[in-house]
């Protein structure tokens, strides 16, 4: 007979859970550390906070990890992400410093444009090596991820490019409706992949990709076309997570901007419980899980810990993060509550 699970134990399985009660602890922590840590004032007409910056700082993590939910949903991986994102801000400076009238409205969305499409190509590139040249993900990724730091710092003449335009400051300190413009963006494209995904079929195509590319193609779903739109999708989160990036400090160092990003999109996608095997996946869960990243990178500093166990204490909390989603881990938590199994001898059997 099928087994029967009651709410609890429905709730208990929930893969959102573990995840939402480990974000639910880092906000406890950070309340003890300090008891004002929730308090949001409004100030000129802002919001201003706690919470509010760490909205704000997890809108590039959040883009990243949107397309790095849809590529490893497709059994890929996309490490060029750090390396897109500071293409993309390399390339806005630049055009931006170049421009004739550098403060201009024109100048910054012509630049943002520029930037974009370059992003979406290079993504492009990445889905083309995957789906037609037939290159492992991890590989042809990588390639951008080494070559792409050249390119920009080629862009740039590895030079900090400065640029002084208040219209392109505004993707990272900007605000509408008293909140912040970076998070907005990343809401805002979270909720168009979200209807995508999950109101057409293209979400069950990933998914279909992802648990059996050959089988799909068989069936007559385009993989190759869903894996090159998956990257494409990817580059075009990693250039908007760029220039938020690169706005934030009205500059561009295309050595170290996005540097290791791509990690904390990897993070913040299996803490939300998509698995790397590709299949199933859960945008809900990597919003979670950005907003995680986010609230730890707080964290770290209020509670007084070093600034060189930062990395340490960001390991140690993920993976005990990710063993407590773990179903095996789990299990064998239920074995040792409930003790070892004491076998039956039946009836007329040797004792």
């Amino acid at each position: 007979m099928p087994e029967t699970l009651t709410t609890a134990q429905r709730m208990l399985r929930h893969p959102l859970l573990w995840p939402s009660l480990a974000l639910g602890v880092l906000v406890v922590v950070n309340l003890i550390a300090n008891p004002s840590f929730l308090n949001v004032r409004i100030q000129d007409g802002h919001l201003y906070g706690n919470l509010v910056d760490i909205v704000r700082n997890s809108a590039p993590v959040l883009l990243i990890a949107l397309g790095m939910t849809l590529v490893i949903a497709t059994r890929g991986i996309d490490l060029s992400v750090g390396a897109i994102a500071a293409i993309a801000a390399a390339v806005a400076c630049t055009r931006i410093v170049g421009a004739g009238d550098e403060a201009a409205l024109s100048t910054a969305v012509m630049a943002i444009t520029y930037a974009v499409v370059v992003c979406v190509l290079l993504g492009a590139w990445n889905g083309f090596l995957v789906s037609v040249a037939g290159i492992q993900p991890i590989i042809a990724t990588l390639i951008l991820m080494v070559a792409g730091r050249g390119i920009s710092m080629a862009i740039t003449d590895g030079q900090i490019t400065t640029v002084n335009n208040p219209h392109f400051s505004d993707l990272a300190s900007g605000y509408v409706l008293t909140l912040p413009v970076a998070f907005i963006l990343a809401l805002a494209v979270f909720v168009l992949t979200a209807l995508l995904t999950r109101r057409t079929a293209l979400g069950m195509l990933i998914e279909a990709v992802g648990i059996n590319p050959e089988a799909s193609r068989l069936a007559g779903v385009r993989s190759r076309t869903i894996i090159w739109t998956v990257y494409a999708f990817s580059g075009f989160c990693a250039g908007v997570a760029g220039l938020v990036i690169a706005a934030n400090t009205n500059s561009v160092n295309a050595n170290s901007l996005g540097l290791w990003i791509e990690l904390d999109a990897i993070l913040a996608v299996v803490i939300g419980g998509t698995s790397l095997a590709g299949g199933r996946f859960s945008l809900t869960g990597t919003l979670i899980g950005a907003l995680f990243i986010a609230t730890l990178a707080r964290t770290i500093p209020n509670i007084g810990i070093p600034s060189e166990a930062n990395y340490l204490f960001k390991a140690v909390v993920v993976i005990a993060v990710c063993l407590l989603q773990s179903p095996r881990a789990r299990a064998l938590l239920r074995v040792r509550r409930r003790g070892p199994a004491v076998p039956v001898l039946a009836k007329g059997s040797a004792a």
